[in-house]
C-alpha cells in the first residue's frame, strides 16, 4: 500500500503524461489525474508543446467518428491501439519489476 501511495504522489514522467493527453482533451480524467497532468504540463515545455500540437491538429482536421471510417481502417486502428496497449502494459510491468528489484536490494548495501 505504501508503494502505491508513493507512486501516486510521484510526478508524472513524460511518457505517462502523453498517455493521458487524449483523456485530458476529452475531459474524462478524474480531478486528481487532471491536476497531476496539469502540474506536469506547467513544468515541461516539451509536453506542453505536444499538447498544443494536438490541439492545432484537432482544430485543423476536426473529429473523425468511428462510423466515418471504412471498416478495414477502423479494424486496423483498433488493432494498432491494442498492440500499443499491450506494449505499454509490458513496459509498466517491467518498470514495476525493476523498481521492486531496486527496493529489495536497497537494504543489502
Amino acid at each position: 500500500m505504501v508503494r502505491l501511495l508513493s507512486a501516486w504522489r510521484r510526478d508524472l514522467v513524460c511518457r505517462d503524461a502523453v498517455a493521458l493527453m487524449t483523456d485530458y482533451l476529452e475531459g474524462s480524467l478524474t480531478g486528481r489525474q487532471r491536476a497531476r497532468l496539469e502540474r506536469h504540463l506547467a513544468g515541461c515545455d516539451r509536453c506542453g508543446e505536444y499538447l498544443r500540437q494536438i490541439r492545432v491538429t484537432i482544430d485543423v482536421l476536426g473529429r473523425v467518428e468511428p462510423e466515418d471510417l471504412e471498416p478495414e481502417a477502423r479494424d486496423e486502428l483498433v488493432e494498432l491501439f491494442q498492440r500499443y496497449q499491450a506494449e505499454a502494459e509490458l513496459e509498466a510491468e517491467a518498470d514495476a519489476a525493476a523498481e521492486a528489484h531496486v527496493d529489495d536490494t536497497d537494504g543489502n548495501t
